[in-house]
């Protein structure tokens, strides 16, 4: 039986610790979709296009691994999808406070939902997004921080 799962989020930008869940997560599952949200409301820096480009950009070469992008609730996401697992990535225990709420909510919303947590390797467990953008908008150097496919990408 093949297994797949999500792995949402902003990704603004995607990070080297997001590519590390995503490549955990691919040891696991037969299948990963990996979908980005479009998120106005957390007026991004990127935008949604530019996201969904540098996802794609970063897990090319991986297999069994997809970019959609999406602007609905998760739960929706992954119905239309038959998926009912997504995988979520901690680094901290703040993480996992909001995080399970988020996974609270969803298995309200649906009954069938299951959320697995996933840490990043030690070497990237302190890279978030925020952190990438606040160095970028400070010219600061990035490139330890997000995929190398993307480099490029962030210095426009």
């Amino acid at each position: 039986m093949k297994r797949s799962c999500i792995y949402p989020g902003t990704f603004d930008p995607i990070t080297n610790g997001h590519l590390d869940v995503i490549k955990r997560a691919v040891k696991i599952f037969d299948r990963v979709i990996v979908a980005v949200a479009k998120s106005d409301s957390k007026n991004p820096m990127f935008g949604f296009d530019e996201r969904v480009t540098m996802v794609e950009r970063s897990v090319e070469g991986l297999k069994n691994v997809s970019v959609e992008g999406f602007d609905n609730l998760l739960v929706d996401f992954a119905k239309s999808h038959e998926i009912n697992t997504v995988i979520r990535g901690l680094r901290a225990v703040s993480d996992f406070e909001y995080e399970l709420q988020i996974g609270y909510a969803n298995a309200a919303l649906w009954s069938e939902f299951e959320t697995v947590y996933l840490m990043p390797s030690l070497k990237n467990a302190f890279i978030s997004s925020s952190i990438v953008r606040s160095v970028l908008r400070h010219e600061g150097d990035v490139s330890a921080l997000v995929p190398s496919q993307i480099f490029s990408l962030l210095k426009g």
